[in-house]
């Protein structure tokens, strides 16, 4: 099988509001948790309780992500900074 070699290179990452997107996602995360909850007996019983479970972990793994993003953008915004300041 001939190995595969791209025609062109690939676009710029897009960039945003990564952490806001990021915090958005987990506050939904937690919101559905919170309302999942006292609902609790019926995702039990009907075998649906990782639902539950599904969101709590989003919620915290958001967390993680929320310390991630902005720990990137902060290096991003002193690597540009820096750029700047050996241009002068």
């Amino acid at each position: 099988m001939a190995k595969w070699t791209p025609k062109h290179e690939a676009p710029e990452p897009l960039e945003g509001p990564v952490v806001a997107t990021i915090t958005g996602g987990t506050i939904l995360w937690f919101v559905l948790f919170v309302v999942q909850i006292p609902f609790y007996g019926w995702y039990d019983d009907h075998g649906h309780l990782w639902w539950v479970w599904t969101c709590l972990a989003g919620a915290g793994l958001g967390l993680i992500g929320i310390w991630y993003v902005r720990g990137r953008d902060a290096a991003l915004k002193r690597a540009a900074a820096a750029a700047a300041a050996q241009g002068d």
